[in-house]
């Protein structure tokens, strides 16, 4: 502490000292325990409000009276934190804002309670926090303490200001004059907070400095590059991996088992860029044998070389509707890592043994030389199995593929799996980049030939490397969370269906209801809500099993090009079958923890970058049908508003309360519904309607929709009591609700 002598002032701290200060300080800490321990006069207190003003400003201290965190395991039960995105499922989640440690924990945040609006990226809260086991925190809001500046604001430049394309951000950033970096109007930027800006200096929006243009909105490209910045996807090699992979030649034969005369095929779809998986089926006495064989991709790919590093940086490929950004530079993943026909290929293969009725017998793992006999789509070998035809391959071998898919098919059916069956929207683009269309991809026999396939590969190895007694990266899917089983629950009772208690329910329990419901109207909804039920598959070297397969255990083995979590499967069987020197190192195998948790985050960093593409490319393709009527289903209900998903092409928006018919609505959360005091209308999860498209916008992949058809069972009007449980919410004609409701009512 410092002293100050009579007559004299000390000098104000320094931005480092008085940080320094606040990260060791404990108990509560204020203006004025911050001057004794400086030593300061009451005459220097406004240039310490100034200093903490602008350190809190640019996020570098928690608001007054909170300590900085240190470390995970000791976070209080009280903390200050700030938001940062959301996860799969759209809930927030959020950081300390101050923090001492290679990465700051994550919270999972609550929602918000009645009459308040959900928490936004750049939110800072004081919350209480909840530990939900090892590195997982769950909070719930205590106080709303402000909004943090984004460290960098991705937007569209015009008219001065830069709109942000985050559907969530609550307003543009004006660029003062001088701060434009060459930007032309329309164009793609990316901005930075001017730090110590005003909204009273400027008289308005925040002010920004343009830092990078990405390029005209207009451009074919423009989605995708946009989704790439979002979501900070690295996507420009440097220079020494580059180089690395143009090096790389053909794999010298040496003492790899020779597969050249196995009519090995890849099946992929039409647009597939790489292929790393081939596949053969052929009768083995009263069962099958399988020969699954995969690039590879460990023999160039080296351990902490250059390549290794940008591989694991980046986590795993992305795929957008007009690119892919790869894991991989294009010299091995479009190059020597793709098994192209023709072409001989290093490859790991694993070859498996079945009997009749689809339970393995035996498994053997080796490396090897290959070439593909065929390059095959999904939908080819669809139309050669109906048709009984052969796709241009030896009589019978298409036959022989789905005989011993049957088999594999049979087992999974015993073994009740959850199989949910939601198509996937794809997107065609024309040769100018506009959408063409929007539809689900069908899901084919042959997708589900591959895909037991691969499964049963995976299986093996897992048990493989277990058998060696070495490390492996399992892919790991926990059961449903309690809370998340009783909102599915609640759901299903709805439709007249029960499920066991949480501790006691089975994959086949969902499988049940699925097989139950698929001809149902409701099938589909069924299906995602069952899906977003589910905990999230993670990458994990220490195995819990993998409840949505009901498998004790399960590795990713059959696409080291564009996971790493594959590439270190190969190693650690290389290094334990001692197939060569470029197996799993020990420096790797100490890593795997913090190497599974990374690999997670970056695969569901590239899931939601993939959603968001699909997103926007939909709202540029909706944005010419403003005003169109479509059939739709309530996908949720919320308190402020629906959300519907349209029949015709999955598209999904909000219906708000204000687009509701007049009414005064009541929020029933257990029951999933919302229900009108005067007319007695009824909305509920699942629920037919018919809504009208009343915005589409591309920028941010937000859809809005009114309410053309409501509920045609509707009870008469009538004025129910609110019973205990339901949200009063304030309509539009009916009777007021408090002030502080009519100003959180969403417009």
């Amino acid at each position: 502490m410092r002293r100050r002598e009579p007559g004299t002032t000390n000098p104000l701290p320094s931005r480092e000292e008085l940080r320094a200060f606040l990260r060791t300080a404990t108990g509560r800490v204020g203006k004025t325990e911050i001057s004794r321990h400086f030593g300061l006069s009451t005459e220097q207190r406004p240039a310490l409000r100034a200093l903490m003003a602008a350190l809190k400003e640019e996020g570098s201290i928690a608001p007054v009276g909170r300590r900085t965190i240190r470390h995970a395991a000791n976070l209080p039960d009280m903390a200050a934190l700030e938001v940062f995105g959301t996860d799969a499922d759209g809930e927030p989640m959020a950081r300390p804002i101050t923090w001492e440690g290679a990465e700051r924990p994550v919270v999972y945040m609550r929602p918000e309670r009645p009459g308040q609006p959900a928490l936004a990226p750049g939110d800072r809260v004081l919350a209480r926090i909840t530990r939900l086991g090892p590195g997982k925190y769950e909070g719930r809001t205590f106080k709303r303490i402000g909004t943090g500046s984004p460290s960098r604001i991705l937007g569209i430049y015009t008219n001065g200001l830069v709109e942000p394309v985050d559907r969530r951000a609550r307003s543009a950033w004006v660029i003062p004059p001088g701060q434009e970096n060459g930007a032309q109007e329309g164009e793609l930027v990316q901005a930075e907070p001017i730090p110590g800006g005003s909204r009273e200096r400027y008289m308005g929006p925040s002010p920004a400095r343009i830092v990078e243009r990405l390029g005209p909105m207009d451009d074919p490209r423009a989605v995708s590059r946009l989704c790439i910045a979002a979501h900070r996807i690295p996507d420009n090699f440097p220079a020494e991996v580059v180089a690395a992979a143009e090096r790389a030649e053909a794999v010298p034969p040496g003492t790899r088992d020779d597969l050249r005369g196995i009519p090995l095929v890849t099946i992929d779809g039409e647009d597939a860029r790489d292929f790393d998986d081939a596949v053969h089926a052929e009768p083995d006495e009263d069962g099958w044998r399988i020969l699954v064989a995969i690039a590879d991709v460990a023999h160039y790919v080296r351990p902490d070389a250059p390549l290794d590093r940008e591989a694991r940086l980046r986590g795993n490929s992305v795929y957008f509707p007009d690119r892919v950004v790869p894991m991989l530079p294009e010299a091995l993943s479009n190059g020597w890592c793709s098994l192209k026909p023709g072409e001989d290929r290093g490859c790991l293969y694993v070859e498996m043994r079945f009997d009749a009725a689809g339970t393995k017998t035996a498994h053997r793992f080796g490396r090897g030389l290959m070439r593909s006999a065929a390059r095959l789509t999904y939908e080819k070998v669809q139309a050669a199995r109906d048709a009984e035809g052969d796709a241009g391959l030896a009589e019978g071998h298409i036959a022989r593929l789905y005989g011993a898919f049957e088999a594999l098919l049979a087992a999974r059916l015993r073994r009740g799996t959850l199989d949910l069956d939601i198509a996937e929207r794809r997107v065609i683009l024309g040769p100018d980049g506009k959408v063409l269309s929007v539809a689900p991809r069908p899901r084919l026999d042959s997708h589900r030939l591959i895909e037991e396939f691969m499964v049963a590969a995976n299986v093996c190895a897992a048990e493989e490397l277990e058998r060696l007694h070495q490390p492996c990266m399992y892919r790991v899917h926990d059961r449903p969370s309690d809370e998340k089983m009783e909102t599915l629950r609640g759901f299903l009772s709805g439709l007249g269906i029960s499920l066991p208690p949480s501790n006691l329910v089975k994959p086949r329990d969902f499988a049940h209801i699925l097989e139950r419901m698929k001809d149902a109207p409701e099938s589909r909804l069924v299906s995602e809500t069952i899906l977003r039920g589910q905990s999230q598959a993670e990458y994990n070297p220490e195995n819990i099993g993998h409840f949505g397969l009901a498998l004790p255990r399960y590795a990713h083995f059959t696409s080291p090009i564009r996971r790493y979590a594959d590439l270190l499967v190969h190693r650690a069987l290389i290094r334990g079958l001692r197939l060569g020197e470029d197996g799993l190192t020990d420096a790797e195998a100490a890593e795997l923890p913090d190497t599974g948790e990374h690999i997670t985050k970056t695969e569901r960093r590239a899931a939601l970058a993939e959603r968001d593409a699909v997103d926007r490319y939909l709202a540029a393709f909706m944005a010419d049908r403003v005003g169109a009527h479509f059939a739709a289903r309530v996908s949720g209900v919320t308190r402020f508003g629906l959300f519907v998903t349209l029949e015709e092409n999955g598209a999904s928006g909000i219906v708000p309360m204000a687009a509701l018919p007049d009414d005064q609505w009541f929020h029933e959360d257990a029951a999933m519904r919302l229900i009108g005091r005067r007319t007695g209308l009824t909305f509920t999860l699942g629920q037919e309607v018919e809504v009208r498209l009343a915005e589409a916008v591309p920028r941010t992949g937000s859809l809005s929709f009114g309410m053309v058809v409501g509920d045609p069972r509707a009870a008469a009007p009538r004025k129910p009591v609110p019973p205990r449980g339901r949200q009063k919410l304030a309509g539009r004609g009916g009777k007021p609700g408090s002030e502080r409701q009519r100003e959180k009512r969403p417009r």
